[in-house]
């Protein structure tokens, strides 16, 4: 697992996600089997236009993309190490069982936390968390299978 912070701009050279679409903003552990990010919920964003105008809570579904993201950093591309098995060069989300718990509301830092669970050949069971202030507000059971 590497220390090594992400910014945007690396976070982007890993994922095909743009505006509005990229859901992170930083990257702070990444490989092996888990990996860690934030992201930083403003009013500014444009889903809390219409979601909702008199009590604007992001979409959980969106923190769910939020999870989906983080778990692409999970795996050693790059890590200079050759015993940890990549995600692969392209991801894609199978599966998601999501829970939200508490509603996300501007000016929330939500952490996210993701940790593989199993891996059998090019599918992959993932466990993800995301937390505002050490309360959790969502969980998932993610399943991505790679090319």
């Amino acid at each position: 697992m590497s220390d090594k912070q992400l910014g945007a701009k690396e976070i982007m050279q890993r994922l095909p996600h743009r505006y509005p679409f990229l859901m992170i903003d930083r990257v702070l552990t990444h490989g092996g089997v888990e990996a860690v990010a934030i992201k930083n919920v403003t009013i500014n964003e444009s889903f809390f236009l219409g979601h909702f105008p008199t009590e604007p809570i992001m979409p959980g579904v969106l923190v769910g993309e939020c999870m989906a993201q983080t778990a692409a950093f999970i795996g050693g591309a790059g890590e200079g190490n050759e015993n940890e098995k990549s995600i692969g060069n392209k991801a894609f989300l199978t599966g998601m069982n999501l829970k939200v718990e508490r509603p996300v509301v501007p000016g929330d830092q939500i952490v996210i936390k993701a940790r593989l669970v199993k891996r059998l050949g090019k599918l992959m069971k993932i466990s993800a968390q995301a937390t505002v202030d050490s309360f959790v507000v969502a969980s998932a059971e993610i399943t991505i299978v790679t090319l």
